[in-house]
């Protein structure tokens, strides 16, 4: 029988010992955690990759939450059966880390990342079966809410993402299927640009967690 040691993860050559298991529990080192981060971030996104310091109290907290550490969400008012509202301006590296930090916990579901614009492009092809295909299952993080387009199919304008959102709040009532998204927008944007109706679903069903407004564009 091949035991299962989600906490040790095979990149290549190197082996990487995430924390300690104990019987069927494991207790994750956040220092380990963040250095598989950074060599998994330059495998998916190029030797220029890397950990800022500054970013470890946000990396900390989505850690917590991907590793389903009940008691430190608890403490850090995280509700872990909600989704993960990621927010920051461009270039603070949201997309990359909903890209990889369930790359920790290989045991678990992996979301998909998809941009909210394309979303709005396909609805624009293909009408609201695109919303049904969003809304109705599924395990997404939409990135980059809140600057996509408004959708129109056949002369008819639609709000594509609030749409999916009442939807994938519905969907959360009644199967607990959690949603992810990043924005680079604040709660006051949110709410001018899917109505107060949504932005009211959206505290349902995220927690979110923010950047510093002053981080630095790490595109650059």
């Amino acid at each position: 029988m091949i035991k299962i040691q989600p906490h040790i993860i095979q990149e290549g050559s190197v082996q990487f010992q995430l924390g300690e298991l104990t019987g069927n529990k494991i207790s994750y080192n956040f220092p380990k955690i963040l250095i598989y981060l950074e060599a998994k971030g330059k495998l998916l996104f190029g030797k220029n990759f890397k950990i800022y310091s500054e970013d470890e109290a946000i990396l900390y907290k989505l850690c917590i939450y991907f590793i389903r550490d009940f008691e430190t969400c608890k403490k850090l008012e995280i509700d872990p059966n909600k989704g993960i509202l990621l927010s920051g301006p461009v270039g603070c590296g949201k997309t990359s880390l909903m890209k990889l930090l369930p790359h920790i916990v290989p045991h678990q579901i992996k979301h998909i990342v998809i941009p909210a614009r394309n979303i709005t492009f396909n609805f624009n092809k293909s009408g609201f079966k695109i919303i049904e295909d969003y809304g109705n299952s599924g395990f997404y993080c939409f990135d980059d809410l809140g600057v996509e387009t408004t959708g129109r199919h056949f002369g008819k304008d639609c709000n594509v993402m609030g749409e999916i959102l009442l939807s994938r709040h519905d969907l959360f009532l009644k199967r607990k299927l959690r949603t992810h998204a990043t924005t680079n927008l604040n709660a006051q944007e949110l709410e001018n640009r899917y109505g107060n109706r949504v932005r009211s679903r959206m505290r349902q069903l995220f927690n979110l967690i923010a950047f510093d407004r002053e981080c630095i564009d790490k595109r650059k």
